[in-house]
Order: C-alpha cells, then structure tokens, then sequence
C-alpha cells in the first residue's frame, strides 16, 4: 500500500478553520499512540516552509530549549 501522508492530511484539512487546525493539534498531542505524529509533521511543515527566517530561528531556538528539559 502506497499513503501519501502529506496528501493525506492537505485533503483533510483543506478547508480547516483556524479553530479545526487548532483542534487537530490539540487532539493529536493528547493522544497518546505515535500515529498522529506524521500529521503532526506534514502540518509542521506547511508553516516552516511558509515562515521567514527570524521565524525559523525563533521555532529553533524554541525546539532546542524545550529539549533541554
């Protein structure tokens, strides 16, 4: 079987308000089984490829601070 997952996801959330987007993610970091997390990464990176590069420094720098802890 042959899944597009980033397809997959862009077709599912195509016409996603700001609040379903914000449910999705919401929903997915609750749950605890790792098949949300290639959703979770096609979503992560429509915004990266979409943010300026002050913006991808500052997530950067979020992500490695956080995995500090």
């Amino acid at each position: 079987m042959n899944l597009d997952i980033r397809q997959a996801v862009k077709t599912n959330l195509v016409n996603a308000s700001n609040i379903d987007i914000l449910n999705t993610i919401n929903d997915a970091m609750n749950i605890t089984e790792e098949k949300v997390l290639p959703g979770l990464g096609v979503m992560f990176e429509l915004y990266w490829r979409a943010a300026n590069d002050e913006e991808r420094n500052r997530i950067a720098m979020t992500i490695a601070n956080n995995m500090k802890q």
